[in-house]
């Protein structure tokens, strides 16, 4: 089976598999930026030197709040050794897993067309062993649906869809997210959503580091062959967008696994984002001119006629550079009877498309995003998502409101 859990490259090594899990889930990302000078491509290895930065300063200088630096030296973390390469370091103790310990520094220019090209899907996924027929209420299961390519440009056509890159302990992975509306900042919101696995490792790891967004990622679809001399402006062109913020669900922290449906129903995030380089003071909503609706009143599946799931798949047959969709009527999977059922559609899309969301028509009539890809067997052929309820509420809310005005 192939995962729909994050794609990732552990360059010069074999890959490996892994998953996440719920606990606590609101993330304080620091707002410092680390200037990259070095940096080997897409190589979790990779030397990253830089000078530290937070907000700019006179002549070009950056500085660093105070509560930043309070927050960092309070994690042990010395900002010298963090940006020499100290974030590479993954031994147990000292990686940070709480809510409220998420720190997330900006690191110009790691992430390159190529460290963005070259991540790569773990190669896992749900086995039939892993799902129960007598647990709660599962559907058949359904026919694949064959995942459609999105037409370009991107942006024209699926302008909140984009990808989100991030550093584990295997190496350099990948998943998608989505753009979406801020009740506390109408028309300027700077919040996405993505997969719970996309951000934190579960109860086995904590939280992932130099997490970032890329809206309508390689919005032309330009090949392989041509992306590999493709500049970053081709790549990623609205800007890459570092989460200052991360939340999950506390039972994603507490129970989700490397393997399995461990944690599934709550896998589930949100991020708040901050652009790498200047916006010209335009929110991320702006730069891309769209944002989605969050329903969190969805309604149930029988009574849902269909559902679109759209992402980036990077496992074979795809290669992680183009955007697919799915559309399909949504049957009910359940893990287990003490956790909300969820949907799942057939869907041939692969690892990659992790954190992905679904749409459809809203409580109001109007696309609405209502769930996102969270699991799928490693053979392909039907994807799940959480269905949103009150513990995802919760984890968008506490967003909206830390950044309520700003």
């Amino acid at each position: 089976m192939r995962s729909i859990r994050p794609s990732f490259t552990a360059r010069r090594g074999g890959s490996a598999r892994r998953r996440t899990s719920p606990l606590p889930v609101v993330a304080l990302a620091a707002a410092l930026a680390l200037t990259a000078t070095a940096c080997e491509s897409g190589d979790a290895d990779a030397d990253a030197q830089a000078t530290a930065s937070a907000a700019a300063g006179g002549e070009g200088k950056i500085t660093i709040p105070d509560d930043i630096k309070d927050k960092l030296k309070e994690h042990g973390i010395d900002i010298d050794k963090w940006k020499g390469g100290d974030w590479k370091n993954w031994d147990k103790d000292d990686w940070l897993r709480e809510a409220k310990d998420y720190i997330n520094p900006i690191i110009e220019g790691l992430w390159d067309p190529d460290r963005m090209r070259e991540a790569e899907d773990p190669d896992r996924g749900v086995d039939d062993s892993d799902l129960s027929g007598d647990q709660g209420v599962t559907d058949p299961t359904p026919e694949p649906v064959d995942a459609q390519a999105v037409a370009p440009a991107y942006h024209a056509n699926a302008p909140e869809a984009g990808k989100v890159f991030f550093d584990s302990p295997e190496g350099t992975m990948v998943c998608s997210a989505t753009v979406v509306q801020d009740p506390a900042n109408p028309g300027k919101s700077n919040m996405v959503w993505t997969a719970g696995h996309c951000v934190h490792a579960g109860k086995s790891g904590g939280w992932y580091r130099n997490i970032a967004f890329v809206p309508s990622y390689n919005d032309k679809a330009m090949g392989s062959a041509e992306l590999e001399g493709a500049t970053r402006e081709q790549v990623a062109p609205y800007g890459v967008w570092w989460a200052d913020w991360a939340q999950t669900s506390d039972q994603w922290i507490a129970q989700g696994g490397p393997t399995g449906g461990d944690g599934a129903p709550y896998d589930f995030a949100v991020l708040h984002v901050k652009p790498e380089e200047g916006s010209n003071g335009k929110s991320l909503e702006e730069m891309v001119g769209s944002a989605l609706p969050v329903d969190f009143n969805a309604p149930a599946v029988p009574e849902v006629a269909g559902l679109k799931a759209i992402g980036y798949p990077a496992a074979a047959p795809f290669d992680g550079q183009k955007l697919f969709q799915c559309q399909d009527k949504p049957g009910r999977l359940s893990i287990n009877t003490s956790a909300p059922t969820m949907y799942r559609i057939g869907c041939t899309m692969t690892g990659g498309s992790s954190g992905g969301g679904w749409v459809t028509t809203g409580s109001d009539g109007k696309p609405a995003l209502v769930s996102n890809t969270s699991i799928g067997p490693v053979d392909s052929g039907w994807l799940a998502g959480p269905r949103l309820g009150e513990e995802a509420k919760d984890v968008f809310d506490g967003v909206s409101e830390k950044f309520a005005g700003q």
